[in-house]
């Protein structure tokens, strides 16, 4: 599956954004909790999504999705197995978010190690540290992770602020005996959707979206009706693509809060936008060119990601292609991830003026004038740079290995061509 791509059309116009990726999956796995209905909204069409309701229902989960209106009701009322097969965990990371939720319900959990996005090493010794902390044991094959036991609430200082772990959990300790405290937990705000879900359901949850979440463990949770938060991480990717192409958007059904953390990093690039926070939009309207805003005394700046309320990792790919057309010159320094920089070697064919450092650091001059080619997406968020960088480029691209874009972004070929995108699937 590829999609060919005939650069130097504007992307402009009205764009609705989904529901985040990273919030809708944690709430499909915690749906799990309960033998009563749970009922989430907002939910996006994308691939990853369908993979997590399949694994649901390889529980024994009666699932009911109204793809178009973007709802999805799951009840369990009773769990015919404990495990996943390794098919299903093979397709994405988070299969292993089911941990928590099968511990804290039936005591017991087989796992295949996850798979996911080839972007680097991500351990899963925390959510190990923090099961047995409540009481758990646990058993780590090559081939199956194994967890057994009655969970009691813990004192839980994470090594990491990993957000998968803190979701595994936070969704293991809400059926736990006692009051369970997370130090160092993620911060991010699908951290905050998970809990809000999750108290709605009846859990006594406090201090989501802060390094320091209380639970005070229930003996059952009920049903409930609960919204997933807007993908920032996509309306994002919408900007760029409209700021290399010169054009003006307007996104709508956001959540004003994320952008807070995102707009230093493209104020860096000559790129702002507004928010009408009651109307739930943010509009960008493109100034004459994009240039770079250096650091005080001409310093070349850079960017860096991090654990929220850090720039996330998920917007650097893109961030990277924004650079290659603005004016000047930019350090990234991706921290948490040693293989995400490699797509760059594409940019570099295409004509971007980029020196790789190492793994982790990238240099980028702008701006360059692109040319099309034939590249192959690696992961989620390179492919969809990949597809920004042709775009802006001349010529007719191909990105190939599209179905992994698919993962994470709702109809990118319909939504770009709606906004004025020469762009076909094949």
């Amino acid at each position: 599956m590829l999609l060919k791509i005939q650069g130097g059309k504007t992307i402009s116009g009205v764009h609705a954004v989904p529901g985040n990726k990273n919030a809708v999956l944690p709430m499909i796995a915690a749906s799990l909790l309960t033998a009563e209905p749970v009922t989430l909204t907002n939910v996006p069409a994308i691939s990853d999504v369908s993979t997590m309701l399949d694994a649901a229902r390889s529980f024994g989960t009666k699932v009911t999705r109204d793809v178009k209106a973007g709802t999805v009701t799951l009840v369990s009322p009773k769990l015919k197995t404990a495990k996943i097969s390794a098919e299903l965990a093979s397709k994405i990371r988070t299969s292993f978010l089911f941990a928590g939720p099968l511990l804290a319900r039936v005591g017991r959990a087989s796992l295949p190690p996850p798979g996911g996005d080839a972007i680097g090493h991500r351990r899963l010794d925390t959510h190990f540290a923090g099961f047995k902390a409540l009481g758990a044991k646990a058993v780590a094959g090559r081939k199956t992770l194994r967890f057994k036991g009655e969970l009691k609430g813990a004192r839980i200082l994470l090594d990491e602020a990993s957000v998968m772990a803190t979701e595994n959990i936070l969704m293991a300790s809400v059926l736990a005996k006692g009051r369970t405290v997370i130090y160092n937990a993620a911060c991010e705000p699908h951290i905050v959707d998970l809990a809000n879900m999750l108290n709605l359901m009846g859990a006594k949850i406090t201090g989501a979206g802060t390094n320091l979440i209380s639970i005070e463990g229930v003996e059952t949770l009920a049903e409930c009706t609960a919204r997933v938060g807007c993908d920032y991480i996509e309306a994002g990717s919408y900007v760029a693509a409209a700021a290399v192409t010169g054009g003006e958007i307007l996104l709508t059904g956001i959540d004003p809060e994320p952008f807070a953390v995102m707009e230093g990093a493209f104020k860096r690039f000559g790129v702002t936008w507004t928010i009408d926070a009651k109307e739930k939009t943010l509009r960008y309207i493109p100034k004459k060119r994009l240039k770079m805003r250096y650091d005080l005394g001409d310093v070349i700046p850079s960017v860096s990601d991090g654990p929220w309320p850090a720039f996330p990792s998920d917007m650097m790919s893109v961030l990277i292609v924004l650079a290659t057309q603005t004016r000047g010159t930019c350090l990234f320094f991706e921290k948490m991830f040693e293989s995400r920089l490699y797509f760059v070697d594409s940019l570099r064919q295409m004509g971007a003026k980029i020196v790789q450092c190492d793994p982790h650091r990238v240099v980028v001059t702008g701006p360059s004038q692109l040319y099309a080619g034939s590249f192959t997406s690696p992961d989620i968020r390179a492919g969809i740079a990949l597809v920004i960088a042709a775009l802006a480029a001349k010529g007719l691209s191909t990105i190939n290995n599209a179905k992994v874009i698919d993962r994470g972004y709702v109809a990118v070929e319909e939504n770009l061509k709606a906004l004025g995108a020469n762009i076909e699937r094949k």
